[in-house]
């Protein structure tokens, strides 16, 4: 899984490595920020999705973050990302998140329009021209 993050998303962090991912994803627990989720089947791994305080030196005005959501090539097109995302929704809730936040390219957006989340602002990201968007989770 580390290794597939850092091919999805090392452009915006070209210095991370897949022992850095690792590291991060070892010490993250479900009862706190930041954590990640995994969708699995009888085959094995689907994707994930996290929950960070911070997602990029950049953007740190904003917290916290939707983040580093990821399906394999195989989980594409049955629903697993937006299961990822509402799980990740639902979890931030639970912790009591007034406001969460995510960034995408502009292709992205109207995938998580769809899912309830609004446009934020739009900004140059490292190479990347993104769309902040946020959501408000429903509180217990």
């Amino acid at each position: 899984m580390a290794r597939a993050h850092v091919q999805a998303f090392g452009a915006l962090l070209p210095e991370w490595t897949v022992d850095q991912a690792e590291t991060e994803l070892r010490v993250q627990r479900d009862d706190a920020i930041p954590c990640t989720w995994l969708a699995e089947d009888d085959a094995g791994w689907l994707g994930s999705v996290s929950l960070l305080h911070d997602d990029h030196e950049q953007i740190r005005g904003w917290s916290p973050w939707l983040a580093s959501l990821y399906v394999c090539p195989e989980g594409r097109g049955h629903g697993v990302g937006a299961r990822l995302a509402g799980h990740c929704v639902a979890h931030a809730a639970r912790l009591g998140v007034r406001r969460l936040y995510l960034y995408c390219e502009a292709a992205m957006v109207p995938w998580y329009r769809a899912l309830g989340w609004e446009e934020h602002v739009r900004l140059q990201l490292g190479p990347l021209a993104v769309t902040v968007m946020r959501i408000d989770p429903p509180l217990s």
